[in-house]
């Protein structure tokens, strides 16, 4: 089987606004699929460079490649209405319905107006919002939360490969955001998708990233995965930008399976059967974060600490109890940020 190129790939791209260079020589790969967050401070080249991969900035120098093809080589609206684009403040067109503004692009694709008023009815029930009660609605008639989740069905309408989204949750208040990042993270229409987001939020960046491309003032400081940053940084910068949420962002980027190893010594495992229904339990992928908030809610037997079960590779489940856990958790954290020692 020939070998794909990657969705996206990035060589040399620079941008320079008079003396400013608001990008300086960034080269990155986003393999089909996966997700890319475009994390820094203020200022720091992060919307610049998401625009200039569907053409809305043109790059001073560099070169952007879509599936192996050079983005320059197809007309720039050609190219964005394959690409779904959600930005922070939303941009629905005021005068247009709820379902008139969902189906702007596939309207634009010539899709026929039954296939969209399928698709536009599909997304909104899966994002919360029937269209029996919603698609005729106005976005002034929509609170900021569901105002955000129609530039999410917008963006998806025609089903693109590659989605960018710039803050797209930048404009909410925290509760409302905390929930629709969960939502988005289950939304079976995203599972596929090669994603760039762009956010100064660091939480954010590493409920959603398979990588981060960490910049400041417009270079690359540190390209890879959340944990790689977060416990091997590369200078001085990437050590500062994490440090006041090290710990919060440890449970985070930390799974299960990262702690196991030091786990499955406990000789503890049980078998589960095929018919047996096991409460409280978590798979080896799940974040120590998300172990923590389960055991939080697992009840106490009469003596002895709350358990929740990891169900391993091999169908066994494991016991696993707070104390056990951040001890797990501590070595790991060591072993991982030292890996020679």
């Amino acid at each position: 089987m020939p070998h794909l190129p990657p969705a996206i790939e990035v060589r040399n791209l620079s941008k320079h606004y008079g003396a400013h260079a608001a990008v300086q020589q960034v080269s990155f790969r986003v393999e089909a699929g996966q997700t890319l967050v475009l994390l820094g401070p203020s200022g720091c080249g992060k919307t610049t460079l998401l625009r200039m991969l569907n053409r809305l900035v043109e790059p001073d120098s560099g070169k952007v490649l879509i599936n192996g093809h050079d983005a320059r080589n197809q007309p720039a609206e050609q190219l964005r209405r394959g690409m779904g684009y959600v930005i922070q403040q939303v941009g629905l067109l005021p005068h247009y319905t709820v379902a008139e503004n969902v189906a702007v692009v596939p309207q634009l694709l010539g899709h026929a107006p039954a296939a969209i008023e399928a698709r536009t009815q599909e997304l909104l029930r899966r994002l919360h919002m029937p269209s029996e009660r919603f698609a005729g609605q106005y976005p002034s008639q929509l609170s900021g939360g569901q105002q955000q989740r129609v530039g999410l069905a917008r963006a998806l309408a025609a089903d693109p490969p590659i989605v960018l989204l710039d803050e797209p949750f930048g404009a909410l208040d925290p509760i409302t955001r905390a929930s629709i990042r969960r939502e988005f993270r289950e939304l079976p229409e995203l599972r596929n998708k090669t994603m760039v987001l762009v956010t100064h939020d660091v939480t954010e960046a590493f409920e959603l990233a398979d990588q981060i491309l960490l910049l400041d003032a417009g270079q690359v400081q540190q390209l890879g995965p959340p944990r790689e940053l977060l416990l091997r940084p590369a200078n001085d910068f990437v050590r500062r930008f994490f440090a006041a949420e090290q710990l919060a962002l440890q449970l985070r980027a930390l799974r299960l399976a990262d702690v196991l190893p030091e786990l499955s010594k406990t000789g503890d495992n049980q078998l589960l059967s095929n018919n047996q229904s096991t409460p409280n339990t978590l798979f080896p992928t799940a974040s120590v974060q998300q172990a923590l908030e389960q055991l939080s809610h697992a009840p106490a037997p009469a003596s002895g600490e709350a358990v929740v079960w990891v169900q391993l590779p091999d169908s066994t489940v494991q016991p696993l109890t707070y104390a056990t856990l951040m001890a797990a958790f501590g070595r790991a954290v060591r072993r991982l940020a030292h890996p020679s020692s």
